[in-house]
């Protein structure tokens, strides 16, 4: 992951709505949510969740397919590996293991 890409994604995950937004489908994993259901858990209008949902798939943190009527989100696992990858690959002189830190698991996210 590159400084622009590391910078829109942790930009479109500074709200809190998104956040929200993003944890529920980071434990949803492979079954995603439907955009209705996010907007009904986290506690704001539909509309609203559109707009949190289009910026985190600008980012290229989520993605959304169609069933139905429905769009179901997910998280994309690789790019959420890429930016934790990013944001510990300095830590502790590019030895990560000394701040506690692993690189995370091909089964994160």
């Amino acid at each position: 992951m590159d400084t622009n890409n590391a910078i829109a994604a942790l930009g479109a995950l500074a709200q809190e709505h998104r956040l929200s937004a993003f944890r529920l489908l980071a434990q949803m994993g492979e079954t995603g949510m439907a955009a209705g259901e996010l907007a009904r858990k986290v506690g704001i209008p539909h509309n609203t969740m559109s707009s949190h949902l289009a910026t985190l798939s600008n980012a290229g943190l989520i993605r959304a397919t169609r069933d139905g009527r429905s769009m179901i989100y997910r998280i994309v696992p690789e790019v959420m590996r890429g930016l934790l990858g990013f944001l510990t690959d300095d830590c502790c002189h590019g030895r990560p293991e000394l701040c506690g830190l692993t690189a995370p698991s091909k089964d994160c996210c």
